[in-house]
């Protein structure tokens, strides 16, 4: 099992400027909870014990109430004084890692899957990275991804209307090497120079029909303030 974490914490949360201003969105308050908590009791509840926060926009924010909130949490900051895009950001953080795979967490995403099951499928691959799917139906919000039979990712598709397919769902197994090595510069996205430039190796994908919401958009954030409560 993997348990050392790194949750994206920096986004600005432009979209959601209508509901929820001046916060990172992972700090949008659900039910009187900023977004944040859920996911590190989420990761708690499955033996994280080390916790990676990247931040970005309004950083001061964040770590205030998690070391008020969270005060016995083994966790370290990565703060960027200019947006190192996704990619950037996770290699950044896997500097200050200390093992040699860690999970990634999108800090505007709840998918309640279980971790074990992912670290477990990673770790006998041998993966350099592994993507959490999540199953959609009726779909243009997010591009699909497809995998062969042993769940080795082969493409990437843009966001366009779908039927059916797989999402990523926005949870990661990565070897941390895997990206300090890779020879990217400071600033990069994760999803379009590492993910899809490294389809047909040792980038694998597991699907979980479980439980999956994304705050990014106003429908979607109220929804979770009716939901996310029952989920923990």
């Amino acid at each position: 099992m993997i348990k050392e974490a790194i949750i994206l914490a920096g986004g600005f949360g432009t979209r959601l400027q209508t509901v929820v201003a001046d916060v990172p969105k992972c700090m949008a308050p659900v039910n009187g909870v900023p977004f944040i908590s859920y996911l590190i009791t989420y990761l708690q509840k499955q033996d994280v014990t080390r916790f990676i926060f990247s931040l970005g926009y309004k950083s001061e924010i964040v770590t205030a109430y998690t070391n008020t909130h969270f005060a016995a949490l083994e966790k370290f900051y990565v703060i960027e004084e200019e947006p190192l895009g996704t990619g950037g950001a996770i290699a950044a953080a896997c500097k200050q890692a200390n093992n040699e795979n860690v999970l990634v967490l999108n800090g505007d995403t709840f998918f309640d899957i279980d971790l074990q099951r992912l670290s477990g499928f990673h770790l006998l691959h041998k993966a350099t990275c592994t993507l959490a799917l999540k199953p959609m139906h009726h779909f243009s919000r997010y591009g699909a991804v497809d995998t062969d039979a042993k769940g080795i990712i082969t493409a990437f598709h843009e966001k366009q209307f779908c039927e059916s397919g797989f999402i990523n769902g926005g949870i990661y197994a990565l070897q941390t090497k895997t990206i300090l090595e890779a020879g990217l510069p400071d600033k990069f996205s994760f999803e379009k120079d590492f993910l899809e430039k490294n389809t047909g190796s040792k980038l694998y994908a597991i699907a979980f029909d479980d439980y999956f919401i994304d705050i990014g958009i106003p429908e979607d954030y109220e929804r979770a303030n009716h939901e996310l409560v029952s989920k923990l």
